[in-house]
């Protein structure tokens, strides 16, 4: 079966991918499930050419797939994503989206499909190592909403003593950016959006890493009003257990390894208390 990337179009034309038998196209289907998506965020999701692709953008196609399900994908800024999904605005969300215990209290998560680590990236000249780049008077970018501003305010600015400004930004781009012409000291995001900005020529790298082992998952509105949670499960373990999941994260990263899915999930995330949904075998006692 041939698989369409969804067309970036405005809000009211969003591209839909219709699942049927034997063939997928585009078309204006009746209620599809709409997937709100940070198309600013690779390799997890971002637009190229007027199409959206990514990890997130090609996994959640094949989960459809799958299922049998009707989705059209809608761009939002990160800190938008969230309360739009808290409050059914969107129905799915997928992007590489961290699990937390504060998340977990608005919305409910699928099983996790990668695990991650923090980096701090500085520009490619400095001489900062992972501690002086995150003190000392430095201005650190992160996203708006995004569990490294947590980690952070959690950790260094409300924790301490030490002399650091955030500066918060829509997308993880922009910073980077701004990092490379002198606005701000360092950047803290995931280890593979990190790695992502460096492949693609960016004239940073890694200062060094914040080791947390999050968990990413997809998300779902709080108790699943669309009871969709059970069908995105067994389509994660699906593309994972057919070699699929392997092929689309290998096309964004090549040669990194795949963590097995399912990976480990905290304690507080309800929907990882076994029977998990569609997935009755896995959970947390």
């Amino acid at each position: 079966m041939k698989k369409l990337k969804a067309s970036l179009l405005p809000a009211t034309l969003l591209s839909t991918m219709v699942i049927g038998s034997g063939f997928a196209t585009t078309t204006y289907a009746q209620d599809p499930y709409t997937v709100g998506v940070e198309a600013s965020f690779p390799p997890w999701a971002y637009v190229e050419g007027g199409e959206f692709k990514g990890i997130a953008i090609d996994a959640m196609e094949a989960i459809a797939e799958e299922a049998g399900m009707q989705i059209e994908f809608r761009d939002m800024p990160f800190p938008s994503l969230i309360p739009a999904l808290a409050a059914e605005k969107i129905d799915i969300l997928a992007t590489g989206l961290t699990v937390t215990e504060e998340r977990s209290e608005n919305i409910d998560f699928t099983i996790p499909w990668w695990e991650t680590n923090d980096v701090v990236l500085v520009p490619e000249d400095s001489d900062h190592n992972v501690f002086t780049a995150v003190c000392c008077g430095a201005r650190i970018g992160v996203q708006g909403g995004s569990s490294q501003q947590a980690w952070m305010e959690e950790n260094v600015v409300n924790s301490s003593d030490i002399d650091v400004e955030l500066a918060k930004y829509d997308n993880y781009v922009t910073a980077v950016d701004d990092m490379a012409i002198g606005r701000i000291s360092s950047v803290i995001v995931d280890d593979t959006s990190a790695q992502e900005y460096i492949n693609s020529g960016k004239p940073v790298k890694m200062a060094g890493k914040i080791y947390i082992r999050a968990p990413l998952a997809l998300a779902v509105s709080k108790d699943d009003p669309q009871e969709i949670l059970g069908d995105l499960n067994q389509g994660i373990m699906a593309i994972y257990d057919s070699g699929e999941w392997g092929e689309i994260v290998n096309e964004y990263i090549p040669g990194v390894t795949v963590p097995a899915i399912p990976g480990h999930m905290p304690d507080f995330v309800d929907t990882y208390q076994k029977p998990v949904a569609g997935l009755p075998e896995l959970g947390n006692e």
